[in-house]
C-alpha cells in the first residue's frame, strides 16, 4: 500500500473508532479508567529499570508488581509509541538499530485475565510465537466498520486459548478469545497483554512487529494507529 493509502486508512480508521466508540466492548476484565489502574513507564527515564533488574523474568515480574503496590494498583497500562530499554533483555530486538519503539498499548495484571474482543470479526490468524522476548501465543482478529477492514492483535496469551482456534472463525463482540499467559510460556515476560492497532498486516499472518526501530516510528506508527481509539483509557 502506498504511503498516501495507508495515511488516509489510519485517518478513516481513527474517524470510525470515534464514531462507533459507544458500540466499542472492552477488551479485558478491568475497568482501564479506575482509580486503581495507573500508567507505568518502562523508557530509560524509570531508574528502577537496571539491567539486573531485567535479565531474570521472576525478577521483572517483582519489579512490575512493586510499582503497582506503591501506587496501589491492580493494573498497569502504557507503552504505544513510548521508546523502551525493557527489550534489551532479548537478543530478538538487537539490530545495528536497536528495535525499542512499541507500537501497542500493554495491560500488566496477574496472569489467567481474560481477553474479549471489543468488536464482531473473524479470526484472521493465530500461532505461538514462542522466542525468548517475543509475543507467545498470540491472535489476530479482522474487524470491518463500514467499508473499512482493520486488524487488532493480542500477544503474550495463553497456549490453551489456541488449542480450537480456526482462521475465519467468526468472533462476537465481547467474546472471551483468550487469557493473560504467565511465564515462561507467554514468551517469558511478566504477564500482560500487548494489544495492537493495525490498518495493514503486509502480509503476515500470526505475528506482526510490535517494537519498531526508532528511525521508523512516523511510517509504523501510521499503520498502527493508538490502539486507545479502542481501550478509551482516560490515564492515557
Amino acid at each position: 500500500m502506498a504511503p498516501g493509502s495507508e495515511i488516509n486508512k489510519a485517518s478513516k480508521l481513527k474517524t470510525l473508532l470515534l464514531k462507533y466508540r459507544a458500540e466499542i466492548g472492552k477488551v479485558v476484565a478491568l475497568d482501564l479508567n479506575a482509580a486503581n489502574v495507573i500508567k507505568l513507564d518502562f523508557s530509560q527515564a524509570n531508574a528502577l529499570l537496571t539491567t539486573e533488574a531485567l535479565q531474570q523474568t521472576e525478577t521483572f515480574d517483582k519489579l512490575v508488581n512493586q510499582m503497582l503496590q506503591e501506587k496501589e494498583a491492580v493494573a498497569g497500562i502504557g507503552g504505544y509509541l513510548e521508546n523502551r530499554i525493557i527489550y534489551r533483555r532479548s537478543n530478538l530486538f538487537e539490530e545495528t538499530e536497536p528495535r525499542s519503539m512499541h507500537l501497542g498499548i500493554d495491560i500488566w495484571t496477574a496472569g489467567g485475565t481474560s481477553v474479549f474482543a471489543p468488536l464482531p470479526g473473524l479470526v484472521h490468524s493465530f500461532q505461538n510465537n514462542a522466542s525468548f522476548g517475543d509475543y507467545g501465543p498470540t491472535i489476530i482478529l479482522q474487524h470491518q466498520l463500514e467499508d473499512l477492514i482493520f486488524y487488532t492483535l493480542y500477544g503474550h496469551l495463553n497456549v490453551a486459548c489456541l488449542e480450537d482456534l480456526k482462521e475465519g472463525q467468526t468472533i462476537e463482540k465481547g467474546q472471551r478469545i483468550a487469557a493473560f499467559g504467565p511465564f515462561p510460556e507467554n514468551g517469558d515476560w511478566p504477564p500482560h497483554l500487548h494489544f495492537q492497532l493495525i490498518t495493514d498486516l503486509k502480509g503476515m499472518r500470526g505475528d506482526f512487529p510490535g517494537v519498531c526501530k526508532p528511525s521508523e516510528k512516523e511510517s509504523f506508527a501510521t499503520s498502527c494507529p493508538d490502539p486507545n481509539l479502542i481501550l478509551q483509557s482516560r490515564h492515557l
